[in-house]
């Protein structure tokens, strides 16, 4: 069973306006572009970052948690982390690692958010391949070992006393440039039909009342039909 058909039967449980929603906002997702958050204790930035994402329209965030639990702030969030997927290190032996290989393996060049990023900024950086933007903890930023990572380095240009953005800030202002950037660019960065359609299907399993029952139940249907 297809995910086109499962969708298809869930849908109809779910009202005009939500569907309209899904229209609209599923061409609109990317994976070209995924944020990593490395260790980040304060739920109210991890949350805005969540929110953030969910706004400029990227689908993933990976979280590594080798010092601190990832948390979510409901009164931040406002329902966005329903939308995104959050995919979470925090089993292996070497988290920071474990997630750039998982990322590496999915063609995705490691970015760390870093002053070391001498020439290389959201304005200039290059959109051609998918890109995993890094942020690091609130007081020391990102690991020397997820910095030693990193393909790059990107940095955000300052002009006043302090030598950082609030990780949230630098989070909003780095997505919101290269998004606007990717949308007007030629770069492949919209979902495929396939992806699209499973998506949708994961958004109308949050909205539907019981929709496993109801899938279970279709299943079950499809097969007795398919037996007979």
């Amino acid at each position: 069973m297809t995910d086109q058909e499962i969708y298809a039967h869930l849908a109809p449980f779910i009202s005009d306006n939500k569907r309209a929603l899904f229209e609209r906002i599923a061409v609109r997702r990317t994976r070209h572009v995924t944020v990593v958050l490395e260790d980040i204790y304060q739920s109210q930035n991890a949350s805005a970052v969540v929110r953030t994402s969910d706004l400029l329209g990227l689908q993933d965030i990976h979280v590594i948690e080798n010092r601190n639990t990832y948390k979510i702030d409901p009164d931040v969030t406002l329902g966005s982390s329903k939308w995104v997927d959050i995919h979470r290190y925090r089993d292996h032996a070497d988290n920071t690692r474990a997630c750039a290989q998982a990322l590496r393996a999915k063609g995705y060049r490691i970015i760390a958010t870093s002053p070391r990023g001498e020439s290389c900024t959201p304005h200039t950086i290059a959109l051609d391949r998918p890109m995993a933007f890094c942020f690091g903890t609130e007081l020391t930023g990102l690991s020397d070992a997820l910095l030693d990572l990193a393909d790059e380095h990107v940095r955000i240009p300052m002009h006043g006393f302090t030598e950082s953005y609030n990780i949230s800030v630098s989070a909003a202002i780095i997505l919101f440039t290269v998004m606007e950037r990717l949308r007007s660019s030629d770069a492949a960065w919209q979902l495929s039909d396939a992806e699209l359609i499973t998506l949708k299907l994961r958004w109308a399993r949050q909205v539907v009342q019981s929709a496993d029952l109801i899938e279970a139940r279709f299943r079950a249907e499809r097969g007795a039909d398919e037996r007979s």
